[in-house]
């Protein structure tokens, strides 16, 4: 069975790559393009893996992974993000009990498919 898994980033072109690329790899990948959306796309596919951005227009991407992870706690969380701003939202995570892997963007997929594998 793949594992699903939820790529979600507001530029669509970034999004819509990774699922190309996980699903050629072995993997079922859907894009979401916003925090919200993500949230309630999680709630319908139950997704096993959520590899989002950080900076987001609506809702940034550890408010979402917050919110999913309370939906699916077991939900694994890879967050990815270029903007020195990840930092402060980061550390305001961990101050509430909230810990997530980040990776920095622009992520190769080579990369990207060795962390999911390991």
């Amino acid at each position: 069975m793949k594992q699903k898994i939820l790529v979600v980033d507001d530029e669509r072109v970034i999004a819509d790559t990774l699922v190309i690329i996980l699903n050629r790899n072995g993997f079922e990948a859907t894009a979401a393009y916003s925090g919200e959306s993500a949230v309630e796309l999680a709630k319908l596919t139950k997704p096993e893996m959520i590899i989002s951005d950080v900076i987001m227009n609506d809702m940034n991407g550890i408010d979402a992974a917050i919110q999913i992870r309370g939906l699916l706690p077991t939900c694994k969380i890879l967050l990815f993000s270029g903007q020195a701003a990840t930092a402060d939202l980061l550390e305001k995570a961990r101050t509430q009990g909230h810990e997530f892997e980040i990776l920095a963007k622009p992520v190769h997929p080579q990369d990207l498919l060795t962390r999911l594998r390991s």
